[in-house]
């Protein structure tokens, strides 16, 4: 592991991430920093780190590299909590930031926020206050102790609100500034190429449908991962499947018949550009993602989620996303293919500018704390 300099800088901000999703959040908020001029560094835990998860995504995100990469890699729940607390700890103590910020709902977050309350350093939470209020869930318990220890409690939608002020977060930790992955998003429509995605993909006729599923609820439990397999199958028969596999799930994926589905393509993971090109061209998508809850209700695609729940309304009501079961699966595509394509009504604030919000409370925050130690 390479060590962060220990040469603390007065008001700095330090931005812990570690997986797809997290890069594409933070991206717009350090942009939007940096034309603030504000001193940052960036630690990335490693949580993702093949290219395909990581590097292409800093590379496409246009973020500067980090200035330190733990490494940490894959492994169960504790073994990965517990190498990022230890490897965190130190990467704090070395510069003593005047605010950590952490980003989503994965160990990198909860451990982020773990060591900062320890080590009394003030965090701010990108993605507060989404709940899907199922406790199995790794993500919900990350989620809400993130979001208990977080002095900046960073809402993308009102509803995220109105749980954090049910949870008894003071209205002066809450800001409502939007979603900053729709900052992302809306930078990368100029380059994205449907058609060349889809051709790489070799479904270059006709309509086709995108796939990812990954969570331990879908891949964990044998006859679950079964009946998703069966009702892939009995879906590719209506339309052709592109599925780019998650690491986390291809086993469990394989070794329940996914690779015999006939008219589903199983491809490595793509990058952020090539995967949204994708997703904008497709008729529909089956998936089990939140960010791609998101994706799809800006890109107006009629997506699928195979969940009993989601901790993003918004996606439902405003947007293009419906909760299915394994068993609905092959229905619920027909339906799609059966209709028109919906028109979404983008949920409030989802402008490309959350990340300058979130920059600009961030700069207030920073000159009041300036003024209360100044002697």
């Amino acid at each position: 592991m390479t060590r962060l300099a220990a040469d603390p800088v007065d008001g700095l901000l330090l931005h812990v991430v570690g997986t797809r999703p997290n890069f594409v959040k933070a991206a717009p908020v350090i942009r939007a920093l940096a034309e603030a001029g504000v001193a940052q560094r960036i630690i990335h835990t490693g949580q993702h780190y093949d290219e395909a998860l990581s590097g292409i995504f800093f590379a496409e995100l246009e973020l500067p590299a980090p200035d330190l990469n733990l490494g940490v890699g894959s492994g169960t729940h504790a073994r990965q909590t517990a190498a990022l607390l230890v490897a965190l700890e130190e990467a704090f103590e070395a510069v003593r930031p005047a605010l950590v910020i952490d980003y989503g709902d994965v160990n990198s977050t909860l451990a982020a926020a773990l060591v900062a309350a320890k080590l009394h350093l003030p965090q701010a939470h990108v993605e507060a206050g989404l709940r899907s209020f199922d406790m199995e869930m790794p993500e919900e318990v990350n989620r809400r102790v993130a979001d208990a220890l977080a002095d900046l409690c960073f809402a993308t939608s009102a509803d995220a609100v109105d749980n954090l002020r049910r949870e008894g977060v003071p209205a002066e930790r809450i800001h409502l500034v939007g979603n900053s992955m729709i900052d992302s998003l809306e930078a990368a429509r100029p380059r994205l190429d449907p058609a060349g995605a889809r051709t790489a993909a070799g479904v270059a006729g006709g309509p086709y449908g995108v796939v990812t599923l990954h969570r331990p609820g879908n891949v964990d439990e044998p006859l679950r991962t079964r009946a998703l397999v069966d009702g892939l199958a009995a879906a590719a028969a209506m339309v052709p499947l592109v599925f780019p596999v998650h690491p986390r799930g291809r086993v469990a994926l394989e070794a329940a018949g996914l690779g015999d589905v006939p008219g589903l393509r199983m491809i490595e993971p793509l990058g952020y550009l090539t995967f949204l090109s994708l997703v904008a061209g497709s008729a529909v998508v089956v998936t089990d993602s939140g960010g791609v809850q998101e994706e799809t209700t800006i890109l107006g695609v009629p997506c699928l989620t195979v969940r009993p729940n989601t901790e993003r309304p918004v996606t439902i009501t405003h947007g293009t996303n419906r909760l299915i079961g394994p068993a609905d699966l092959a229905a619920a595509v027909a339906g799609v293919l059966a209709t028109a394509r919906p028109v979404p009504a983008r949920p409030p604030l989802w402008d490309g500018r959350a990340g300058q919000r979130i920059a600009a409370v961030l700069v207030g925050w920073l000159r009041d704390r300036v003024g209360r130690t100044a002697p």
